[in-house]
Protein backbone atom coordinates (compact mmCIF):
# COMPACT_ATOMS: atom_id res chain seq x y z
CA UNK A 1 0.00 0.00 0.00
CA UNK A 2 1.05 3.67 -0.41
CA UNK A 3 2.18 6.15 1.54
CA UNK A 4 0.04 7.16 4.17
CA UNK A 5 -1.30 10.74 3.48
CA UNK A 6 -1.48 13.48 5.93
CA UNK A 7 -4.46 15.59 5.17
CA UNK A 8 -4.31 19.71 4.71
CA UNK A 9 -6.76 21.82 6.32
CA UNK A 10 -8.66 22.25 2.88
CA UNK A 11 -8.97 18.30 2.13
CA UNK A 12 -10.06 18.01 5.92
CA UNK A 13 -13.22 20.25 5.57
CA UNK A 14 -13.92 18.27 2.67
CA UNK A 15 -13.71 14.78 3.91
CA UNK A 16 -15.73 16.32 7.13
CA UNK A 17 -18.37 16.86 4.83
CA UNK A 18 -18.37 13.91 3.03
CA UNK A 19 -18.77 12.26 6.21
CA UNK A 20 -21.74 13.96 7.78
CA UNK A 21 -23.50 13.19 4.60
CA UNK A 22 -22.97 9.41 5.46
CA UNK A 23 -23.41 9.56 8.83
CA UNK A 24 -26.56 11.60 7.79
CA UNK A 25 -27.46 8.48 5.51
CA UNK A 26 -27.72 5.99 8.64
CA UNK A 27 -30.05 8.32 10.61
CA UNK A 28 -32.04 8.91 7.97
CA UNK A 29 -32.96 5.30 6.95
CA UNK A 30 -33.67 4.06 10.68
CA UNK A 31 -37.35 4.59 10.33
CA UNK A 32 -37.63 1.99 6.91
CA UNK A 33 -35.57 -0.75 8.83
CA UNK A 34 -38.85 -2.90 9.43
CA UNK A 35 -40.26 -6.10 9.35
CA UNK A 36 -41.68 -6.51 5.46
CA UNK A 37 -39.20 -4.06 4.37
CA UNK A 38 -36.74 -5.29 1.83
CA UNK A 39 -33.05 -4.87 1.67
CA UNK A 40 -33.15 -3.60 -2.06
CA UNK A 41 -35.82 -0.68 -0.79
CA UNK A 42 -33.29 0.18 1.86
CA UNK A 43 -30.66 0.69 -0.98
CA UNK A 44 -32.53 3.07 -2.85
CA UNK A 45 -33.95 5.34 -0.20
CA UNK A 46 -30.42 6.03 0.71
CA UNK A 47 -29.21 5.82 -2.98
CA UNK A 48 -31.51 8.83 -3.54
CA UNK A 49 -30.92 10.64 -0.56
CA UNK A 50 -27.26 10.57 -1.42
CA UNK A 51 -27.81 12.41 -5.04
CA UNK A 52 -30.11 14.35 -3.64
CA UNK A 53 -27.42 16.22 -1.51
CA UNK A 54 -25.39 16.46 -4.39
CA UNK A 55 -22.75 13.22 -3.87
CA UNK A 56 -22.85 9.80 -5.28
CA UNK A 57 -22.05 6.82 -3.82
CA UNK A 58 -19.01 5.27 -4.10
CA UNK A 59 -19.52 1.79 -4.28
CA UNK A 60 -21.75 1.32 -7.07
CA UNK A 61 -19.21 0.15 -9.77
CA UNK A 62 -16.30 -0.27 -7.71
CA UNK A 63 -14.53 -3.51 -8.76
CA UNK A 64 -17.66 -4.29 -10.02
CA UNK A 65 -20.31 -4.10 -7.29
CA UNK A 66 -23.74 -3.48 -8.06
CA UNK A 67 -25.15 -1.40 -4.97
CA UNK A 68 -25.08 1.63 -3.12
CA UNK A 69 -25.09 0.00 -0.16
CA UNK A 70 -23.67 -2.92 1.41
CA UNK A 71 -26.49 -4.27 3.86
CA UNK A 72 -25.32 -7.72 5.92
CA UNK A 73 -28.22 -9.44 8.05
CA UNK A 74 -27.29 -11.82 10.85
CA UNK A 75 -24.56 -14.17 9.78
CA UNK A 76 -23.28 -11.88 7.00
CA UNK A 77 -19.83 -10.10 8.08
CA UNK A 78 -20.10 -7.40 5.46
CA UNK A 79 -20.47 -6.66 1.77
CA UNK A 80 -24.30 -8.02 1.83
CA UNK A 81 -25.82 -7.31 -1.37
CA UNK A 82 -29.23 -5.74 -1.16
CA UNK A 83 -32.49 -7.07 -3.23
CA UNK A 84 -35.94 -6.62 -3.55
CA UNK A 85 -35.56 -10.54 -2.86
CA UNK A 86 -34.75 -10.01 0.73
CA UNK A 87 -36.66 -9.30 3.05
CA UNK A 88 -36.51 -8.19 6.99
CA UNK A 89 -38.16 -10.28 9.44
CA UNK A 90 -38.48 -9.61 13.15
CA UNK A 91 -35.36 -10.68 15.04
CA UNK A 92 -32.87 -10.01 12.56
CA UNK A 93 -30.59 -7.59 12.97
CA UNK A 94 -28.55 -6.09 10.09
CA UNK A 95 -25.30 -3.81 9.64
CA UNK A 96 -25.44 -1.00 6.59
CA UNK A 97 -22.61 0.18 5.34
CA UNK A 98 -22.21 3.44 3.42
CA UNK A 99 -19.76 5.43 1.46
CA UNK A 100 -20.25 8.99 0.33
CA UNK A 101 -18.54 10.64 -2.07
CA UNK A 102 -18.90 14.85 -2.26
CA UNK A 103 -16.64 16.99 -4.32
CA UNK A 104 -14.34 14.29 -4.51
CA UNK A 105 -13.89 13.24 -0.75
CA UNK A 106 -14.93 10.32 0.80
CA UNK A 107 -17.24 9.58 4.45
CA UNK A 108 -17.33 5.81 5.40
CA UNK A 109 -20.23 4.64 8.07
CA UNK A 110 -21.61 1.66 9.23
CA UNK A 111 -24.01 0.43 12.20
CA UNK A 112 -26.06 -2.21 13.31
CA UNK A 113 -30.05 -2.35 13.27
CA UNK A 114 -32.36 -4.63 14.87
CA UNK A 115 -35.93 -5.82 13.47
CA UNK A 116 -38.38 -5.42 16.54
CA UNK A 117 -37.83 -8.09 19.25
CA UNK A 118 -34.07 -9.58 18.71
CA UNK A 119 -32.96 -12.48 20.80
CA UNK A 120 -30.63 -11.66 23.81
CA UNK A 121 -27.26 -13.69 22.13
CA UNK A 122 -27.99 -10.94 19.31
CA UNK A 123 -28.34 -7.71 21.30
CA UNK A 124 -25.01 -9.24 23.26
CA UNK A 125 -23.30 -9.44 19.71
CA UNK A 126 -24.70 -5.86 18.92
CA UNK A 127 -23.26 -4.49 22.55
CA UNK A 128 -19.88 -5.79 21.68
CA UNK A 129 -19.02 -4.62 18.68
CA UNK A 130 -20.55 -1.03 19.22
CA UNK A 131 -18.18 -1.40 22.48
CA UNK A 132 -15.35 -2.42 20.46
CA UNK A 133 -15.32 0.29 18.10
CA UNK A 134 -15.33 2.87 20.50
CA UNK A 135 -12.49 1.37 22.78
CA UNK A 136 -10.93 1.57 19.24
CA UNK A 137 -11.37 5.17 19.02
CA UNK A 138 -10.21 6.12 22.26
CA UNK A 139 -6.66 4.88 20.93
CA UNK A 140 -6.73 7.61 18.27
CA UNK A 141 -4.25 9.95 19.42
CA UNK A 142 -0.82 11.66 17.84
CA UNK A 143 1.87 9.52 19.46
CA UNK A 144 0.14 6.22 19.46
CA UNK A 145 0.82 3.37 17.75
CA UNK A 146 -1.71 2.30 15.38
CA UNK A 147 -1.99 -1.41 16.23
CA UNK A 148 -2.93 -0.24 19.91
CA UNK A 149 -6.51 -0.03 18.33
CA UNK A 150 -6.76 -3.59 17.36
CA UNK A 151 -4.83 -4.69 20.03
CA UNK A 152 -7.70 -3.31 22.45
CA UNK A 153 -10.66 -4.37 20.30
CA UNK A 154 -9.05 -8.09 19.96
CA UNK A 155 -8.80 -8.36 23.84
CA UNK A 156 -12.41 -7.18 24.77
CA UNK A 157 -13.72 -9.23 22.20
CA UNK A 158 -11.75 -12.03 23.69
CA UNK A 159 -13.00 -10.97 27.27
CA UNK A 160 -16.56 -11.26 25.91
CA UNK A 161 -16.05 -14.87 24.00
CA UNK A 162 -16.57 -13.34 20.37
CA UNK A 163 -13.59 -13.68 18.10
CA UNK A 164 -12.53 -10.57 15.90
CA UNK A 165 -12.59 -10.98 11.86
CA UNK A 166 -9.04 -10.77 10.64
CA UNK A 167 -10.14 -10.99 6.31
CA UNK A 168 -11.47 -7.43 6.59
CA UNK A 169 -10.00 -4.64 8.27
CA UNK A 170 -10.57 -0.70 8.61
CA UNK A 171 -7.93 1.47 6.36
CA UNK A 172 -6.91 5.14 5.23
CA UNK A 173 -10.06 7.26 3.39
CA UNK A 174 -10.83 10.70 2.37
CA UNK A 175 -9.23 11.26 -1.40
CA UNK A 176 -9.36 7.79 -2.09
CA UNK A 177 -12.15 4.70 -0.89
CA UNK A 178 -9.09 3.25 0.12
CA UNK A 179 -5.65 4.73 1.35
CA UNK A 180 -2.86 3.78 3.57
CA UNK A 181 -3.00 2.81 6.32
CA UNK A 182 -4.56 -0.98 6.99
CA UNK A 183 -6.04 -0.63 10.43
CA UNK A 184 -6.33 -4.36 11.55
CA UNK A 185 -8.69 -5.12 14.32
CA UNK A 186 -6.65 -7.43 16.32
CA UNK A 187 -3.09 -7.04 16.56
CA UNK A 188 0.10 -6.72 18.98
CA UNK A 189 0.31 -3.75 21.13
CA UNK A 190 2.58 -1.01 20.35
CA UNK A 191 2.44 -1.98 16.40
CA UNK A 192 2.31 -0.49 13.22
CA UNK A 193 2.89 3.40 11.95
CA UNK A 194 2.36 6.28 14.60
CA UNK A 195 -0.49 8.39 14.41
CA UNK A 196 0.03 11.80 13.31
CA UNK A 197 -2.50 14.89 12.80
CA UNK A 198 -4.32 15.08 9.72
CA UNK A 199 -4.97 10.83 9.64
CA UNK A 200 -7.53 9.89 8.23
CA UNK A 201 -8.93 6.26 8.75
CA UNK A 202 -11.68 3.72 9.24
CA UNK A 203 -12.15 1.96 12.66
CA UNK A 204 -15.09 -1.22 11.51
CA UNK A 205 -14.60 -4.44 13.82
CA UNK A 206 -16.44 -6.73 12.75
CA UNK A 207 -16.93 -9.55 15.56
CA UNK A 208 -17.90 -12.62 15.24
CA UNK A 209 -20.30 -15.21 17.57
CA UNK A 210 -18.20 -18.38 16.61
CA UNK A 211 -15.14 -18.72 14.86
CA UNK A 212 -13.36 -15.65 13.06
CA UNK A 213 -13.07 -17.36 9.40
CA UNK A 214 -15.39 -16.30 6.81
CA UNK A 215 -16.44 -17.77 3.33
CA UNK A 216 -17.87 -15.60 0.42
CA UNK A 217 -20.65 -16.77 -1.82
CA UNK A 218 -19.59 -17.96 -5.09
CA UNK A 219 -22.83 -16.80 -6.64
CA UNK A 220 -21.92 -13.48 -6.49
CA UNK A 221 -18.26 -12.96 -5.58
CA UNK A 222 -19.20 -10.36 -2.59
CA UNK A 223 -20.94 -11.43 0.61
CA UNK A 224 -18.84 -12.71 3.35
CA UNK A 225 -20.21 -14.95 6.25
CA UNK A 226 -19.41 -16.41 9.18
CA UNK A 227 -17.44 -19.91 8.25
CA UNK A 228 -19.83 -21.56 10.68
CA UNK A 229 -23.41 -19.85 10.23
CA UNK A 230 -23.06 -17.86 13.46
CA UNK A 231 -24.14 -14.07 14.08
CA UNK A 232 -21.91 -11.31 12.89
CA UNK A 233 -22.08 -7.26 14.33
CA UNK A 234 -20.33 -4.59 12.74
CA UNK A 235 -19.85 -1.02 13.58
CA UNK A 236 -17.86 1.83 11.83
CA UNK A 237 -16.69 5.47 11.85
CA UNK A 238 -14.61 8.00 9.72
CA UNK A 239 -11.79 9.04 12.06
CA UNK A 240 -9.75 12.69 12.01
CA UNK A 241 -6.54 12.21 14.22
CA UNK A 242 -6.37 15.88 15.63
CA UNK A 243 -3.80 17.49 17.44
CA UNK A 244 -5.10 16.56 20.90
CA UNK A 245 -7.14 13.35 20.01
CA UNK A 246 -9.39 11.95 17.48
CA UNK A 247 -12.96 13.98 15.66
CA UNK A 248 -15.61 11.00 14.86
CA UNK A 249 -16.14 12.33 11.01
CA UNK A 250 -18.95 10.48 10.88
CA UNK A 251 -21.03 11.10 13.93
CA UNK A 252 -23.53 13.04 13.26
CA UNK A 253 -25.74 12.66 16.65
CA UNK A 254 -23.30 13.94 18.91
CA UNK A 255 -22.34 10.72 20.76
CA UNK A 256 -18.33 11.46 20.39
CA UNK A 257 -18.95 15.23 21.43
Amino acid sequence: MSEIIIKSQEQIAGIRQSSKLAGQCLVMIEEFVKEGANTGFLNDKIEEFIRDNGAIPATVGYNGYPKATCISLNEVVCHGIPSSKQVLKEGDILNIDVTTILNGYFGDTSRMYSVGQISGKAERIVKTAKHCLDLGIQQVKPGNYLGNIGFVIGRYAKSKKYSVVYEFCGHGIGLEFHEAPQVDHIARKNSGPILQPGMTFTIEPMINEGRASTRVDKSDGWTARTSDGKLSAQFEHTILVTPDGYEVLTDVIGEYN
